[in-house]
């Protein structure tokens, strides 16, 4: 398996947030990680392209370690591939270059719409406290310190409770996660300080 480099540049991140923004890209990775692996021709039919378009797709995935090839399972012309682990934080937009942030707004914005349905689906399908879908909200005040102390916590509970899809006990699911944390803008609310 093909370990991702810690810290890319700008244009390998610019090339990720576009690849990443390709709408038969993203139907490939969600078809690899629902699946766990798949050949160009069992894409084109499930996704309704050719093979040829798939097979140039894939490629393109695995040029960025975003997928790998089975070679237990491929011979002669007939590939088989699988989705690798990824994480990845986006950089402050503003060390960004201007090709880099466009991208990686584009994609933001296609995020946001997949993140939109999720929100609508975890009320939909929420049947209490013990069911599969949560939904929770919290608030509290922290100092930048301390948000930042939680988030690593936060990643280190993932990474407790999380498996990967070939080590997942009987009876796991892929489960969405999303979370979000975001400051009161500064100023004053009941007469009391909300920022820095």
């Amino acid at each position: 398996m093909t370990d991702r480099p810690s810290e890319l540049t700008s244009l390998e991140r610019t090339a990720l947030y576009k690849s990443l923004g390709n709408p038969l890209r993203r139907r490939i990775l969600d078809y690899l990680g629902r699946h766990g692996e798949a050949n160009s021709t069992v894409l084109a039919k499930e996704l309704g392209e050719s093979s040829g378009t798939t097979s140039y797709h894939l490629r393109k995935l695995a040029e960025q370690r975003l997928i790998e090839e089975i070679p237990e399972k491929s011979g002669g012309r007939e590939r088989w591939w699988r989705s690798l682990p990824f994480s990845h934080t986006t950089p402050d937009p503003a060390t960004m270059t201007a090709e880099e942030y466009t991208a990686a707004e584009h994609l933001a914005l296609l995020k946001i719409d997949v993140d939109t349905e999720l929100f609508r689906r975890a009320h939909q399908e929420y049947r209490g406290p013990d069911g599969w879908a949560q939904v929770q909200r919290h608030g509290a005040w922290m100092t930048k310190d301390e948000l930042l102390a939680f988030m690593r916590e936060y990643h280190a509970l993932l990474d407790r409770h999380g498996h990967s899809r070939e080590s997942a006990p009987e009876g796991a699911r892929p489960v969405n996660m999303r979370f979000y944390a975001v400051p009161e803008p500064v100023g004053e609310w009941n007469s009391e300080p909300t920022g820095p």
